[in-house]
């Protein structure tokens, strides 16, 4: 398997691992929040919590944490591709 990281500079190597742990760890809390509630998406998680399936508190905030999470991993995953786009220009 080829090191992705090994053709990079050290400084961008380390600023690209560390956003790709951090973008693992948000996606690894996000399936725990929605994993105390049985849902397999925040959106599902509303539903039953608006439905009566499930007790408003704590489960709506959980549902903002999933919310949270998700929307920052996207900004992560965002930057990711900034950087390794940024890496591809001459």
């Amino acid at each position: 398997m080829t090191d992705f990281y090994a053709a990079l500079p050290p400084a961008v190597a380390l600023e690209l691992e560390q956003l790709t742990r951090l973008s693992y760890e948000l996606r690894e809390h996000h399936t725990a929040v929605l994993g105390m509630h049985a849902a397999a998406s925040a959106d599902e998680l509303l539903q039953a919590i608006s439905a009566g399936r499930i007790g408003e508190h704590p489960a709506y905030e959980h549902y903002l944490a999933a919310r949270a999470l998700d929307a920052t991993r996207g900004t992560v995953r965002d930057l990711i591709a900034r950087k390794v786009a940024d890496l591809a220009q001459p």
